[in-house]
């Protein structure tokens, strides 16, 4: 299963939570975040980074890619199937694009992105007014109207205690969870003993499943 760490900012959080083996970590680049970057830590993690737009300029993102040694762009704002595109064409990179979920209608969003080729992935998150994640998870049951053919992320109020749940999730294009507020102190910094227990949690439900 994939894990995403994501709203990173601070160099020794940044190290902390890389040596607990996460597989992505994501970096904000939507100046209206929190957990906006606003310079270059003085360390990045030797491992998927993941960079996080909201209806960006194309050359804000061919920058920060370049600068940041970015591995995916993640879009979480209101892009086209056709700017998606152009994004994965200007970097190279795979994209990630945020779908919010309320209801089961709006999964299909997705289609767009699915027929025009223009993702790589989904991540689908909770709706709420504005941009940026709300800490709330949404209804999971929702998931089984998702039809479509790309993996996904799930994220959304995840945090300690619902490991079990993760793994009660059955459908065929399900990849990974993204982690963020509920295990922070402050914005943009982690707590490294709730965050720990809970990926080694994970990772041992894994192995004895």
């Amino acid at each position: 299963m994939i894990i995403k760490v994501c709203g990173m900012r601070d160099s020794r959080n940044i190290r902390d939570v890389e040596a607990l083996h996460s597989d992505m970590m994501g970096f904000m680049f939507w100046a209206g975040s929190k957990r906006y970057v606003s310079c270059k830590p003085d360390y990045l993690p030797d491992m998927c980074r993941v960079g996080v737009f909201v209806n960006p300029e194309p050359e804000y993102v061919q920058v920060k890619a370049a600068e940041y040694g970015l591995n995916r762009i993640q879009l979480h704002g209101n892009e086209t199937a056709e700017f998606c595109r152009t994004i994965r064409l200007i970097t190279g990179l795979p994209v990630i694009k945020a779908i919010s979920i309320e209801s089961a209608q709006d999964f299909g969003q997705c289609s767009e992105y699915e027929q025009e080729a223009a993702v790589d992935m989904f991540l689908f998150d909770t709706k709420c007014s504005g941009w940026g994640g709300s800490g709330r998870e949404f209804d999971w049951s929702l998931l089984d109207s998702y039809k479509g053919s790309k993996p996904f992320l799930l994220a959304g109020g995840i945090g300690p205690g619902m490991e079990q749940k993760i793994f009660g999730i059955r459908h065929k294009q399900f990849r990974g969870i993204d982690l963020n507020s509920r295990f922070e102190t402050e914005p943009a910094l982690k707590e490294i003993n709730k965050l720990s227990l809970f990926i080694n949690n994970i990772r041992r439900y894994e192995q004895n499943k």
